[in-house]
């Protein structure tokens, strides 16, 4: 490589590190929120790679919840792109009673057959999901963190965090957290591969559920509908 190209794929490996990563770990998210400490962040404390994403979703949390608690491969699946992360099946458009019964300690299946899975890990209806992914490399196969380590592995949480906004509606702040070892290489992976694969993915769920929830309008609003609506009917009998 030239002297020349040596310069620019430096200056471009600089900008990447300088101004995009920085947006893509923190797209939609206040300074406020993304230096904030969440319940789950202690379960990786010498996390390696952090984000911190969120959305205003026009719907209150209780409205949220039942979408998130649905997710999986072979559920709901993840209302991001299909045929990257649910085997083609398209995501659920409405909210299944079956799948509402979610507790700590379930594993949510991330492909067909559930041979490797997120465990639930922190579960707080209405407030907070936490998802646990621990993978064995290179076999992929899902392993229990509190027993003994491999020695080559991705340990990430996948977290949801609802809070009610002054209009009735829903903040939903997304923080991942991550680790892995050998360190270099879990490093390289994801920087230029892990980060920018999760905002696109993180980026679709977030479009999609915003459609989703849309379709229901917050409890005040219908309450305010729900009175104009016996006012009119009041004033057709006078």
């Amino acid at each position: 490589m030239s002297v020349r190209g040596v310069a620019l794929a430096c200056g471009a490996a600089a900008t990447y590190a300088a101004v995009i990563r920085p947006a893509l770990l923190s797209w939609g998210a206040t300074d406020a929120e993304a230096g904030t400490r969440y319940p789950s962040d202690e379960l990786i404390e010498d996390a390696t790679s952090q984000s911190t994403m969120a959305v205003s979703l026009p719907a209150p949390p209780e409205a949220v919840w039942p979408w998130l608690v649905q997710m999986g491969c072979g559920r709901a699946g993840w209302y991001s792109w299909d045929l990257l992360d649910n085997g083609g099946r398209p995501s659920a458009e409405r909210i299944h009673p079956e799948w509402q019964g979610l507790a700590a300690g379930d594993r949510v299946p991330t492909v067909p057959g559930g041979t490797t899975y997120f465990r639930v890990e922190v579960l707080d209806p209405g407030r907070t999901l936490v998802l646990r992914s621990d993978v064995e490399l290179p076999s992929g196969r899902s392993f229990d963190p509190r027993g003994p380590m491999p020695r080559a592995y991705a340990d990430g949480l996948w977290a949801f965090h609802l809070h009610r906004l002054p209009d009735g509606c829903t903040r939903l702040i997304v923080r991942t957290r991550g680790r892995g070892a050998p360190s270099i290489p879990d490093r390289l992976f994801t920087w230029t591969l892990g980060e920018p694969a999760h905002f696109i993915m993180q980026h679709r769920q977030f479009h999609e559920l915003r459609r989703r929830v849309a379709r229901r309008p917050p409890a005040g609003a219908r309450d305010a509908e729900t009175g104009r609506a016996r006012r009119g009917d009041l004033r057709l009998f006078r």
